[in-house]
C-alpha cells in the first residue's frame, strides 16, 4: 500500500473528532441533546454551543463531527441525534427523503466558499483560471482533499477543477480523505503540499494558508441546512436551533468565515 494511502487511512480515522463512531447504548438512553454537524461547523460550532449553554442554563450539547455522508448514513442506521447540520444540500436531501428528519424545521443557515491551501511557510502561488494545473505545484505530493464522491467539500473542489479543466491533469496525484478536517490536517503537517478545503477551515489552522479561493460560478452553491431529526423527543432541539439561528450564534458563524443565510427550505 502506498504510504500517501496509509497516511490518510491512519490518521483520517482517528480524526472524526471522536464522532463518526456510532453512539453507543449509554447515549441513546441519555436525555442530552444530541448534535451531528458537519467537520468544518467545528470551531464555529463549539463556540456557538458554549455560548448557548452561557446564555440559557442549559447542559452543554454532545457534538458528533463528521462529514455530512457519515452523518447521514448513520441517521439512516439508527443512530440518536436531535439536530443534523449538514455542509452540503444533497445529503440533508437524502435525510428528508428517507424521512430521518422534520421537514417543517429545515433551514438553509449558511453559505462557504472552497479555497486553495497551502502549508504557512510555503512560498506557492497557484491562480485559478481555466486551464489551471496543479502538477507543478504539488510536485510529487498529493493534492488533499474530501473523497469526491461523498464528503461534500471533495465534491465542491472536483467539480470546480473539472469546471476549469484542472482534474485529469491531477486526478491520479489526489489524497482523498474521509472529511475535510483531515484533508486540512494532511496540510498542516505539511504531508501534502497542497489541498482544498473550505476557508472556514483554512481560518481555523495557523499552520496552513489560502493561497487561491475558487471562483463561486465553477461549483454548486455551497449551503449549510439544518433540520430537527424525525425522532428528536427533547425539548431543548428546538431551542438550541432557534439560537443557531439569532444573531448570538451569527457572530460565533461569522467570525470564523461563513456567510449567514437563516433561510427556510423552499422545498424539496
Amino acid at each position: 500500500m502506498p504510504s500517501t494511502r496509509r497516511t490518510v487511512l491512519g490518521f483520517t480515522a482517528a480524526l472524526l473528532i471522536g464522532a463518526a463512531s456510532f453512539p453507543g447504548p449509554a447515549l441513546a438512553q441519555s436525555k442530552e441533546l444530541v448534535v451531528f454537524a458537519a467537520a468544518s461547523l467545528k470551531t464555529a460550532l463549539d463556540e456557538a454551543a458554549g455560548n448557548w449553554v452561557k446564555d440559557s442554563g442549559k447542559p452543554a450539547p454532545k457534538i458528533s463531527y463528521a462529514a455530512s455522508n457519515a452523518l447521514a448514513k448513520q441517521l439512516e442506521q439508527g443512530a440518536p441525534a436531535d439536530l443534523f447540520l449538514s455542509a452540503d444540500l444533497d445529503w440533508m436531501d437524502y435525510a428528508q427523503q428517507k424521512n430521518l428528519i422534520v421537514k417543517e424545521s429545515r433551514v438553509s443557515l449558511l453559505a462557504n466558499r472552497i479555497a486553495l491551501i497551502a502549508p504557512s511557510d510555503a512560498k506557492t502561488t497557484v491562480t485559478l483560471a481555466p486551464g489551471v494545473d496543479l502538477s507543478a505545484a504539488l510536485g510529487q505530493g498529493r493534492l488533499a482533499m474530501g473523497n469526491v464522491d461523498s464528503v461534500p467539500a471533495g465534491k465542491y473542489g472536483k467539480a470546480a477543477l473539472e469546471k476549469l479543466g484542472g482534474w485529469d491533469k491531477i486526478r491520479d496525484k489526489v489524497a482523498q480523505a474521509d472529511n475535510v478536517r483531515a484533508a486540512l490536517l494532511l496540510v498542516s503537517r505539511g504531508e501534502a503540499p497542497l489541498g482544498i478545503v473550505y476557508t472556514t477551515d483554512a481560518a481555523a489552522d495557523p499552520k496552513v494558508k489560502v493561497i487561491a479561493t475558487f471562483p463561486e460560478d465553477t461549483h454548486p452553491p455551497i449551503v449549510y441546512p439544518v433540520a430537527i431529526t424525525k425522532d428528536s423527543a427533547n425539548p431543548d432541539a428546538q431551542a438550541f436551533l432557534a439560537y443557531l439561528r439569532g444573531n448570538a450564534a451569527k457572530a460565533s458563524f461569522e467570525k470564523q468565515g461563513f456567510t449567514v443565510l437563516n433561510k427556510p427550505a423552499s422545498s424539496s
